[in-house]
């Protein structure tokens, strides 16, 4: 089955009481039993829910893996990956990476007791050198966020296996349309579902995915004790967003690309950063593990003035100034104050994340319309 049938079909089908097409939502917190013990596969709904369900198992699918595990939101999902570890274990993590998820690193699990190395991850022989006994988890981003730097899954992953450490990888800005990690060699998946796998702007939700039975076990265990679950409401929304994702991806990489070509030409522009060019440090890495190159597309302006870059941020009459990305319409950010505050000044400069930098999500309204929004916002400055 190929992957624009998978999206409609995966993991779904017609409902067996009224033959509905749709998964319906089970708006329901029990269920009965004929006696104890004895059920028809669903208990309570933070163990399992027959519409969360039916997304878990449709996500397996997109990602060719076995098992799915929805949660109330992106970090829930990354929560209990972490949650895997006990004290005085290590993870070695992307330095360029989601400032929230610095954040749940540095600030929550860092006090339990768990050291976090963060490495650029573009050499391996750096990763080799973190790496001690205590290492239980190597935690990639790719496309990494903000700065679109992109990591060699597979060379990741033989380092990973040689040293017996866990594998996660953040596929979140690639979606399984254009990249899929467990085929490389990853053991966990995660998605911020939140973005564009729901791709509507309308719902909060992580998930993970893997292949193998023991490790989804332990995080099904997980999933279940400590309940960061999502309800049968966002489960829907969530289905009817997959069900898109292929075409909706299709566009977001069409736009995104006209955008970034559009940028480099542009006089106001210092650098713009997007792994489909050739002269991108990590193309040739992004042509080999990925299908296509997003609407995902992070840029600077000349100057480096951080006035210049909220003048143009707020000049835009089709791209919104909001947090997230991935939904159908264009988003514009300022990482710097808003994505990545977590993250000391002093490392994100080194990253890159300088103040006149300015990331957008490229949505999947008529080209034309974004290329004459960006070409009016930047003549403000």
């Amino acid at each position: 089955m190929r992957f624009g049938t998978k999206v409609i079909h995966a993991g779904l089908k017609p409902d067996p009481s009224t033959g509905a097409v749709m998964t319906p939502i089970y708006q329901t917190s029990t269920y009965q039993q004929k006696a104890p013990g004895k059920h028809k596969g669903y208990e309570y709904s933070r163990s399992s829910n027959p519409t969360r369900k039916a997304l878990e198992d449709n996500l397996a699918v997109l990602e060719n893996g076995k098992y799915g595990l929805c949660f109330g939101s992106g970090v829930a999902a990354i929560d209990a990956v972490l949650k895997l570890l006990k004290t005085g274990d290590e993870v070695i993590a992307t330095n360029d990476l989601y400032g929230g998820s610095y954040r749940l690193f540095a600030q929550v699990f860092a006090q339990l007791g768990i050291l976090f190395k963060f490495v650029p991850m573009n050499d391996m022989t750096v990763i080799e050198e973190a790496i001690t006994g205590a290492t239980k988890l190597i935690w990639v981003e790719t496309p990494t966020n903000p700065m679109m730097n992109i990591i060699d899954i597979i060379s990741v992953s033989k380092v990973a296996k040689k040293h017996n450490i866990l594998l996660a990888v953040d596929n979140t800005f690639a979606t399984p349309f254009l990249q899929n990690p467990l085929d490389l060699g990853a053991d966990i998946v995660m998605h911020s579902v939140t973005k564009y796998l729901a791709g509507h702007s309308d719902v909060i939700m992580g998930a993970l995915i893997c292949k193998d039975d023991a490790l989804a076990e332990r995080l099904y265990f997980i999933q279940k004790s400590s309940g960061a679950v999502c309800g049968p409401q966002d489960s829907f929304l969530a289905l009817r967003g997959t069900k898109t994702l292929h075409l909706r991806m299709q566009r977001h990489s069409e736009n995104g690309k006209k955008i970034a070509q559009f940028l480099t030409e542009h006089p106001k522009v210092e650098n713009v950063y997007w792994p489909g060019f050739k002269e991108h440090p990590n193309h040739s890495i992004a042509r080999s593990q990925m299908r296509d190159y997003g609407g995902m597309i992070s840029f600077s302006l000349k100057g480096n003035s951080k006035d210049d870059a909220f003048k143009v941020m707020s000049t835009f009459k089709i791209f919104m100034l909001a947090e997230s990305l991935g939904g159908v319409e264009s988003l514009t950010c300022h990482p710097a104050t808003m994505t990545h505050t977590s993250i000391p000044a002093e490392e994100r400069e080194k990253l890159g994340i300088v103040e006149s930098l300015i990331r957008l999500s490229v949505g999947i309204e008529d080209i034309h319309d974004l290329i004459e929004d960006l070409d009016s916002a930047l003549k403000s400055v």
